[in-house]
């Protein structure tokens, strides 16, 4: 897809592990894991070995398959070459959509730590002073992605090292000196609490949030082609992403959960909550360090705001070469980004900035709708991942790939089926309204929840049927270049100068 002026191979195997990591891995999640006290070790590890772990290896199977990823598609690539084109545009468009709502949630997170450190409450409490930060933060970030990916890997390096690693490395070295010191654990550790019961509707629901908190790792995907030797780094940096995503998050969630009490614990504070109890049984500058580590934080989500910019974008882009969305779509900046879907892109970021943050409340139905369906309509998007994969080993097994997923045939089956039933099993209990939402407004929550989800699952499809009836068109001549001047009367002029999380599914958005 490039233009031949820049150079695409511009991915370290460490730049794209970031990168990837940036896109799944949060720290600010760690207290919703913390609500299921030792249950979560239980609830991360089957989600990783059930769910995770054959997303990322079927990913790794298929991204190696020859020719399959020559325009950066990715998952439209994917399934597009197996179960048809119509549903590659649909499986991508799933993707692209879930992270327009997922952008908002993200920077709230971002609102509220910038709150916290500079003491300054209307920047999560006033909706005006929010809408106007949501949209401040993400057009900076999204502008900053059109130099090319190698700024978005520089990002997602110093992001995933400051705002992942090292804070889940200190916290949880801080909460074991704790423990070592004779301080008060706020788990117990017995059989009972580490197996969780599930015969109860709202262990389910739970461990939903569980194998939400995994969703991405397949969508940096669309830069494989910029990665040094992919056939051999992207299943490595694979394999590598799932052991750490369990371990930290394993090891992030049970240092919360041992130090801050449930009742206090604060779902989009907790973190923070959890920095000060244990830096202030060290230092007098618990304050002070508490803000510089909520910073660092913060950049670490920005990191993965970045990663998710561009990703998605470039598999839309695919589908836009081969003349499913109009030409206009096919244009390009010299650094190969495509530059008028990420414009369209953030004018949806802009609309559910202004739905979420002005309709967004702990009992409106809107909100809570609106974060549901972008994990369902996700969902669905792995479902076509799943079936995709199916149809690659039994009726494509002869196509040539340098990755393949291990255990056989049968190895395969399993493990992609493994995905495929957690998949169908976390959609329909998606439909199960939030606790946090008042019993009386179940029924209207679920009435918007199912109409939207109708409509959304019909809008890609209506999209390919009506796209270039005249005769589908592909670029023959490579992507059009995009100008300075397009870019100025695309961005808006705002983009140009916490409502909380809350208490439900929409904590592990990453979205």
């Amino acid at each position: 897809m490039g233009t031949g002026s820049h150079d695409m191979k511009k991915l370290s195997l460490f730049g794209f592990f970031a990168l990837t990591a940036s896109m799944v891995l949060t720290v600010y999640g760690y207290p919703t894991f913390a609500t299921s006290k030792l249950h979560l070790l239980f609830f991360l590890v089957l989600g990783g070995i059930f769910w995770f772990l054959p997303v990322a290896l079927c990913a790794a199977e298929m991204a190696t398959v020859d020719g399959w990823n020559d325009d950066g598609g990715g998952i439209f690539s994917w399934v597009g070459n197996t179960l048809g084109e119509r549903f590659g545009f649909a499986a991508i468009f799933f993707q692209w959509f879930q992270i327009t709502v997922g952008f908002v949630t993200m920077i709230y997170f971002i609102l509220a730590a910038l709150s916290y450190v500079i003491g300054w409450n209307e920047l999560s409490e006033d909706p005006i002073v929010k809408f106007s930060g949501v949209l401040l933060i993400f057009w900076i970030l999204t502008i900053s992605q059109f130099g090319g990916t190698k700024y978005t890997a520089k990002l997602a390096k110093y992001g995933f090292v400051i705002g992942i690693l090292f804070p889940s490395a200190l916290l949880f070295m801080l909460a074991i000196a704790y423990i070592a010191n004779g301080g008060i654990l706020q788990i117990q550790f017995s059989s009972d609490s580490l197996i969780p019961d599930f015969s109860r509707l709202n262990t389910l629901v739970v461990f939903v949030s569980f194998i939400l908190a995994y969703m991405g790792v397949e969508a940096s995907a669309s830069h494989i082609n910029e990665l040094e030797n992919p056939k051999r780094n992207y299943p490595l940096a694979m394999f590598v992403l799932v052991v750490t995503a369990i371990v930290l998050d394993a090891a992030g969630g049970l240092s919360v959960a041992a130090v801050v009490p449930a009742k206090e614990l604060s779902l989009s504070g907790g973190v923070v909550q959890a920095f000060r109890f244990l830096l202030s049984h060290f230092s007098q500058h618990a304050s002070l360090l508490a803000k510089i580590i909520s910073l660092m934080i913060a950049l670490g989500v920005m990191g993965e705001i970045s990663s998710w910019v561009v990703g998605p974008s470039r598999g839309m882009f695919a589908t836009a070469q081969r003349g499913i969305l109009p030409k206009f779509f096919r244009k390009i900046n010299d650094a190969g980004v495509p530059v008028p879907l990420i414009i369209v892109q953030g004018l949806v970021v802009t609309v559910w900035d202004a739905v979420l943050t002005f309709g967004g409340g702990s009992s409106n139905v809107s909100y809570f709708a609106a974060m549901a369906l972008t994990v369902v309509i996700y969902l669905v998007g792995y479902l076509l991942f799943f079936a995709a994969y199916l149809v690659l080993i039994f009726k494509k097994k002869n196509l040539k790939r340098t990755y393949e997923v291990p255990g056989g045939l049968f190895g395969k089956v399993l493990i992609s089926t493994a995905g495929l039933l957690v998949s169908v099993f976390a959609l329909f209990i998606s439909f199960i309204p939030p606790s946090a939402l008042p019993a009386s407004s179940s029924r209207a929550y679920l009435s918007v929840l199912v109409i939207s989800f109708i409509m959304a699952l019909i809008i890609p499809f209506l999209v390919y049927e009506i796209h270039d009836k005249k005769g589908k068109e592909t670029v023959s001549d490579g992507p059009r270049h995009f100008t300075a001047g397009d870019i100025n009367r695309a961005v808006p002029p705002m983009a140009r100068g916490e409502h909380h999380i809350v208490e439900s599914r929409e904590h592990v958005l990453k979205h």
